[in-house]
């Protein structure tokens, strides 16, 4: 066999276009995860530079969101990249997103837009994960119909 028979085919999934639906639900995935780590070095930089009630639950605040950043963020790699794994980090990091929009929202202050927003963005990247275009693009397939 010469080197050229060696290689292998390209795949359908590489040779296809990604599908708008997916990489809106990326954009979106990461745009949370932007989020939260902004908000993180935010609360941890006034935890640090400022003269908060509790330093130690300030720092301790900001490094958390920091780190809970990674999980959109990793999965908007993920979905960019087509990964059939990624749709449960990034449907997970919806579904937590959901209590904390409706919290916002019952709060009588100026975090209710704050919740809009959120929700909004969690149900449409829901929506967008949860599509038949998306799931064919990852390669998921459902019960029963694994080959």
């Amino acid at each position: 066999m010469s080197s050229e028979q060696k290689s292998a085919p390209e795949t359908t999934e590489e040779a296809e276009p990604r599908p708008r639906r997916l990489t809106y639900a990326a954009a979106l995935a990461g745009l949370e995860g932007a989020a939260l780590v902004v908000g993180g070095v935010w609360i941890l930089v006034l935890g640090l530079t400022g003269d908060p009630d509790d330093r130690q639950q300030a720092v301790t605040g900001g490094i958390t969101l920091v780190v809970l950043a990674l999980l959109p963020l990793l999965a908007a790699r993920g979905l960019l990249l087509r990964r059939s794994w990624s749709r449960g980090p990034a449907v997970i990091t919806q579904i937590m997103a959901l209590p904390v929009a409706y919290n916002l929202l019952k709060a009588d202050s100026m975090a209710i837009p704050g919740g809009i927003a959120l929700a909004v963005v969690a149900i449409a990247s829901l929506v967008l994960l949860v599509n038949s275009a998306t799931t064919q693009a990852l390669g998921i397939k459902g019960p029963g119909r694994a080959e």
